[in-house]
């Protein structure tokens, strides 16, 4: 693992050859799609590689959280890696610091089965209770001459079929496949350990937060015990497990804990 210097962030690069680079992204720098004047992980990226380079975005973590990024550097690895995450092959793997009691025994796994709802330019989602029907729709209020975010793929906009005011505004509601456990208590926090096999928006904050255990720092969610970076969350993608895109080998990639989390929970890291 080594430091681009050349980056205003401190990125970690943990894999770099001509088909793909995985870095640690840190909190609160936003994947892609950052609003303007502010830096993303894929213009980073975008100025490191020149005006003759590709940067292919194929997986993202939400702004406040840190971990890992894999990132495609041609078009064909950019497909390969695509269809990985899409067909879920990719094992990953994140740690999160929560505040609660978290529902299990130390070390016991569980596995929660949730319907995740969202509506787009809503802040939170939201999990349909079992035996519920999701929210009915609401009414789209009258633009205020807000532009579409750039670059941003059609596929991500189903709840509105156009923009008239009056439109139904209809929630997106998708299941969401999580396995979890505690590895560590330490006065009001415990140390999380989670896979998820589905890719939902704000997937494993909304479920720690049904559960009675928001992200430390994930005010968004209700949590009020704050996180030491600014912008971040206590959410790190730890590890990656997935096939090269161009000859099929094994990578297991892994990103260390976050040095914030050394200096804030450092009896709870010792405890794991």
């Amino acid at each position: 693992m080594r430091n681009d210097s050349r980056s205003p962030w401190p990125l970690e690069i943990v894999l770099e050859d001509d088909e793909l680079i995985a870095v640690v992204k840190p909190a609160g720098l936003p994947t892609a799609n950052a609003p303007r004047g502010r830096s993303s992980l894929y213009q980073i990226l975008a100025e490191r590689q020149g005006p003759a380079g590709f940067v292919g975005i194929v997986s993202r973590l939400d702004a406040p959280v840190s971990g890992l990024v894999v990132v495609a550097k041609t078009p064909a690895a950019a497909a390969t890696l695509a269809g990985q995450f899409r067909d879920r092959t990719v094992q990953k793997r994140y740690l999160a610091v929560v505040t609660g009691r978290f529902p299990a025994p130390l070390e016991q796994w569980v596995d929660w089965h949730d319907q995740i709802s969202r509506v787009e330019g809503d802040r939170c989602s939201t999990i349909v209770p079992q035996g519920k029907s999701p929210a009915q729709p609401r009414t789209m209020p009258p633009s205020r001459g807000r532009r579409p975010e750039q670059g941003r793929p059609a596929a991500t906009r189903p709840t509105r079929p156009d923009n008239r005011p009056g439109t139904p505004i209809r929630p997106l509601v998708q299941a969401a496949h999580t396995r979890a456990r505690v590895v560590a208590r330490a006065g009001e926090v415990s140390l999380v350990e989670l896979e998820p096999v589905t890719g939902r928006r704000h997937q494993l904050r909304v479920q720690l937060t049904a559960r009675g255990c928001p992200i430390v720092g994930d005010r968004t969610y209700g949590s009020r015990l704050p996180y030491r970076e600014p912008g971040g969350i206590a959410l790190h993608a730890a590890e990656l497990e997935l096939r090269h895109p161009s000859d099929g080998r094994h990578l297991r990639l892994a990103a260390p804990i976050p040095a914030a989390w050394r200096a804030s929970f450092g009896s709870l890291i010792r405890e794991a």
